[in-house]
């Protein structure tokens, strides 16, 4: 997307990691848009064959912004990635 390839990507190194050491996880923190999106997707699936653990971090509605301001992908988000309300974390 926005004339970016695979290609243009520098994924060779981290394959190599992957070959070579033990990798327990990979944490994409790419750009929330489209863009990130689909390069979290495509480096998902072609490094899906090795025995790692794939995540991303939280996204959401940062703390002390006004709901009403949050978009609804935003707002959407912050809704299916919520943790459980617990009195130790007050």
């Amino acid at each position: 997307m926005d004339g970016t390839g695979p290609d243009d990507l520098t994924i060779i190194p981290l394959e190599d990691k992957l070959k070579s050491e033990k990798v327990r996880e990979i944490i994409f923190a790419l750009s929330t848009t489209m863009e990130g999106d689909t390069t979290n997707f495509f480096l998902y699936r072609k490094f899906q064959q090795y025995p790692v653990k794939f995540s991303t971090i939280a996204r959401g509605v940062a703390i002390g912004d006004e709901l009403e301001y949050a978009d609804e992908v935003t707002l959407g988000r912050s809704l299916v990635d919520r943790q459980p309300f617990e009195k130790e974390a007050l």
